[in-house]
């Protein structure tokens, strides 16, 4: 019997919703789904140590960036240091992007053909190519669990004619990657479902990418600045598309509100680098809504962040002393609260597998939804 680098579980299907609970069998251990994964986009989780991730946050899934360790340090040196895992001393599960969505954000610095995309680095302003074979090269010295096919992410407001043209390349780019790909048996690739917000176009995508038969699917091109009434308009059409036994990674998702209703939809894997930017800039995720820690009513404020909290964090630090770590400039203030976002993110999934197994997720996120004060 063929080895295969992902199994996927399925152990329950909510009766109400599109919502499953499932198991990732991957290389670095096993991941229960729905899952919210980290970002690492230079190798590494900004302001993080992988026993922090792993003790304090409990992420078990990781992200890198090809874009980005293509321009630094090299995917050569990578391989040299043998692979990202062991590079950045994490011995978890890591997913690595294709680098398209940087690549294509570039704008005017790039040239996009059917070879590939010309661009400049936006390091030192030299010239660069990634290719679909070129992305596989990449992510195959990287060493990643699970790998992306190199797709193009076409903007929110293009032209049907424009994202019908994106969409048919990103499908034909996923065919060379999938003929490219040398370790099917240490790495899974993941095609990609563009189209845009054009129905019939995510559709014909679907349809294409799963007569591929790749071992897992990834929905982009969505969450990238249109309303929300449209994202979760096409999020729940284009989910019910892909094959139901295999798993479905939502790319570039990380606020609670979008998290739930991606479970809703039947979303196994979400990322984003939101909780950690967020952070940086002195914001805190908490189930009463975001909190911001440079305003000046927390210099009296003793008590916790978030009282249903169970991060590091929580357990020992104050509203007050933060707020005045943020004014000092002191990087531990980032550090706490990087490491409170994200286990923010981490347990909500935690708690919405819960919600699933127990048939209750609509309810819970109302009861969320009330608490943290989002408007319908």
């Amino acid at each position: 019997m063929k080895k295969e680098a992902l199994r996927f579980e399925i152990k329950k299907v909510d009766p109400r919703t599109n919502a499953r609970l499932g198991v990732l069998h991957l290389p670095h251990g096993d991941i229960e789904t729905p899952v919210f994964m980290p970002v690492g986009t230079q190798a590494t989780v900004k302001a993080m140590t992988p026993d922090e991730l792993k003790n304090e946050v409990k992420a078990k899934i990781i992200l890198g960036n090809t874009y980005h360790l293509f321009l630094r340090p090299g995917h050569e040196l990578i391989k040299e240091a043998g692979g990202l895992h062991q590079f950045m001393n994490w011995d978890g599960n890591i997913l690595t992007d294709s680098g398209g969505f940087q690549v294509f954000s570039l704008g005017a610095l790039r040239k996009i053909t059917e070879e590939g995309v010309e661009f400049r680095s936006h390091i030192d302003g030299t010239k660069k190519f990634i290719s679909p074979e070129k992305s596989m090269e990449i992510q195959n010295a990287l060493g990643s669990d699970i790998m992306m096919a190199f797709d193009e992410c076409a903007p929110y407001g293009a032209s049907y004619a424009y994202v019908k043209n994106s969409m048919e390349r990103t499908t034909r780019w996923a065919k060379r990657c999938k003929e490219y790909h040398q370790a099917v048996e240490k790495q899974a690739l993941f095609g990609i479902v563009q189209g845009g917000f054009y129905k019939d176009l995510r559709e014909k995508s679907a349809n294409d990418l799963t007569k591929l038969d790749f071992p897992g699917y990834a929905i982009g091109g969505i969450s990238v600045g249109e309303p929300k009434e449209e994202f979760i308009d096409i999020l729940r059409y284009t989910a019910p598309l892909l094959p139901q036994e295999k798993p479905r990674y939502l790319m570039g998702v990380g606020s609670p509100d979008y998290l739930i209703e991606s479970a809703i939809a039947g979303i196994d894997m979400c990322d984003c680098v939101l909780p950690t930017r967020m952070a940086r800039n002195g914001t805190a995720l908490t189930h009463y809504g975001r909190l911001n820690l440079l305003n000046a009513k927390h210099i009296h404020a003793f008590e916790t962040l978030d009282q249903d909290c169970d991060c590091y964090t929580c357990k020992n630090y104050t509203k007050a002393y933060i707020h005045h770590l943020f004014k000092a400039k002191e990087i531990l203030g980032a550090r706490l609260l990087s490491i409170h976002n994200l286990r923010f993110l981490v347990h909500l999934m935690e708690d919405i597998r819960t919600a699933i197994q127990e048939e209750r997720l609509l309810e819970f996120r109302e009861e969320f939804y009330e608490k943290y004060g989002y408007k319908k």
